[in-house]
C-alpha cells in the first residue's frame, strides 16, 4: 500500500532559529511561508516541514498522490482507500475522511508507542 511522500512534521518553538539550524544541515526551504508560520524544507530526498504553534509534538506525515518533490504521481492509493484498510487491520483512527468524498482530505492515528501519524492527501 503505497502511501506517497514521506515527511516529518517537526513542532518548533522559533521557527526562524529552527530554519537557520536545518540550513546549516543543508536543508533549503522547498515550500511553506514564515508569516504562516511553517516551511517546508528538503535535504536530498528527506523533506522536514517546520511548524510554529501549529500542533502539539512532532507527526510523521504521508501525502498519497505525491512524490519528494510536491510532483503529482500516477497512480496512487487513494487516502480513503487507506483507511478503509487501515479500519479493517483494525487500526483505530482518530480523525477520518469522508468515505463519500473525493479529492483532498486526511486521516490521522498514533502508532503503539504514541507517535501521531497523518496521511493528507492534497488532491
Amino acid at each position: 500500500m503505497p502511501l506517497g511522500a514521506f515527511s516529518v512534521s517537526l513542532n518548533v518553538k522559533d521557527l526562524s532559529k529552527s530554519k537557520e539550524f536545518y540550513e546549516k544541515l543543508g536543508f533549503s526551504q522547498m515550500g511553506g511561508d514564515m508569516k504562516h508560520r511553517y516551511i517546508i524544507m528538503k535535504n536530498g530526498t528527506t523533506i522536514i516541514g517546520l511548524f510554529q504553534g501549529m500542533f502539539e509534538g512532532n507527526i510523521l506525515t504521508f501525502n498519497p498522490g505525491w512524490d519528494e518533490n510536491a510532483k503529482e504521481t500516477n497512480p496512487f492509493t487513494d487516502v480513503r482507500d487507506i483507511q478503509k484498510k487501515l479500519k479493517n487491520d483494525r487500526i483505530k483512527l482518530s480523525k477520518e475522511a469522508d468515505e463519500k468524498s473525493k479529492g483532498p482530505a486526511y486521516i490521522e492515528f498514533v502508532d503503539p508507542d504514541g507517535n501521531k501519524i497523518l496521511i493528507d492527501q492534497h488532491r
